[in-house]
């Protein structure tokens, strides 16, 4: 039975190939390079956290000791919308090959720290240079393939997080044993070097409009001042409950900014974020359900990893392998839907199982008691990570599907935001 109009990820008029004319090997040379790009950003989340203690604790800063991730975490976001919409005005090239390079710099830098404010604000750095390594690969994915082809290689980006998370913290404990902890952050850097000559060599700059736009500074001031305040407020939470004045102090404050932002981005004529772009309700629906999703994906990953530290008295490295059941069932169902999605046109039929899939393995999680048995608990977590990968894949297809050339660096941008 043919998928009705408004169930296919595409329209029925395929639009013209806009990586104008590239072979199928440059453009898998290209994907490949991107994929290695998006490893990096991954990688780092995952090689980092089991060896923090002992960076901490040789550069004896335990009383900064959240702020290595807090400020990974907090200049990668912040720079999401910014070079979405950049790489829309000026191209996907020159935006990805600065990223990555300030990622090697700020891998390098981290790696050559000394005390432990020269790591944060070389983490910092490398935040910066991650902040486009997500949004501008899955772009780039729109440049290079059809929408019709788009779902059989978006699927793929779930197999590079599970590369990361299954070799991340055994790496990082290796690394550290055989070398230091300085190695971890050095890592990246040959990596990184390849893929940013292939990137150089074969990515044509592909540009979506007409002319080089201005960039909206008062946009990218008031969303800064927005969002750094909101994550801060929350970090601090984590610590002192959200009883404590100074949470709702950073949070009130951000988002003051963040309705400075929404007024000031009315009026851009080249806004970070396209306000219309809501208009449109497969967007806006995507965000709204890509929004649940990772809700709930993100109180997986805070309860669980508590649960094996404390309960079960894993090691920080043996938490991280726990999760294994999760990112298996991530994987395939994200490969899985991605090319059912391209074979049948279909997408409502994945993302309804993808979402009872979560629900169901959530509600089972709920169930998790001191002395449930690990496999009924990994089978928990696989039915959830089933749920999780379709939710990602496809609503990046279909959103990508549904915006024009022209601003799908930013509308790709806001959803994994």
């Amino acid at each position: 039975m043919e998928a009705t109009p408004n169930e296919r990820a595409w329209t029925p008029t395929v639009q013209e190939d806009p990586a104008l004319g590239l072979d199928r090997r440059t453009k898998f040379e290209i994907l490949g390079a991107v994929m290695l790009g998006m490893f990096l950003a991954a990688l780092d989340q995952t090689i980092v956290g089991p060896v923090l203690p002992k960076i901490v604790g040789e550069l004896k800063g335990q009383d900064y000791y959240t702020w290595v991730v807090t400020i990974y975490l907090l200049t990668s976001t912040v720079t999401v919308p910014i070079y979405g919409k950049l790489s829309d005005l000026y191209g996907r090239k020159p935006i990805l090959m600065f990223g990555i390079t300030v990622f090697l710099i700020g891998s390098a830098l981290s790696g050559l720290s000394q005390e432990m404010w020269q790591l944060i604000l070389f983490r910092g750095i490398q935040g910066l240079g991650a902040g486009v390594l997500f949004p501008i690969a899955l772009a780039v994915i729109g440049d290079l393939f059809t929408p019709a082809e788009r779902g059989k290689y978006q699927g793929f980006f779930g197999l590079v997080f599970g590369l990361a998370f299954l070799l991340g913290p055994g790496l990082g404990g290796v690394l550290t044993d055989t070398f230091s902890w300085h190695a971890i952050f050095y890592v990246n850097i040959p990596i990184g070097l390849i893929a940013l000559a292939v990137i150089w060599r074969l990515l044509p700059n592909i540009r979506h409009v007409e002319r080089f736009g201005s960039i909206d500074y008062p946009g990218v001031v008031t969303l800064v001042l927005g969002l750094v305040p909101v994550l801060i407020g929350f970090t601090v939470a984590e610590t002192n409950g959200f009883g404590d004045p100074s949470v709702w102090a950073w949070i009130g404050g951000g988002l003051v900014f963040i309705v400075a932002f929404i007024l000031v981005e009315r009026r851009s004529p080249e806004p970070i974020i396209p306000l219309h772009l809501f208009r449109n309700r497969t967007f806006s629906s995507s965000m709204l359900s890509i929004f649940f999703a990772t809700f709930g994906f993100g109180a997986l990953i805070i309860f669980l990893p508590f649960y094996f530290l404390v309960v079960e008295g894993a090691t920080a490295t043996e938490s991280g392998y726990r999760f294994l059941p999760f990112m298996f069932g991530l994987i395939i169902s994200s490969i899985a839907s991605g090319q059912l999605v391209s074979r049948t046109g279909r997408y409502k039929p994945f993302i309804f199982l993808g979402f009872a899939a979560l629900i169901i393995g959530q509600i089972l999680i709920t169930q998790l008691r001191v002395g449930t048995n690990d496999w009924v608990l990994n089978g928990w977590m696989f039915i959830t990570g089933l749920g999780i990968g379709p939710t990602f894949a496809v609503f990046t297809i279909v959103v990508q599907n549904a915006v024009p050339f022209s601003q799908l660096g930013a509308a790709t941008s806001d959803l994994t935001l």
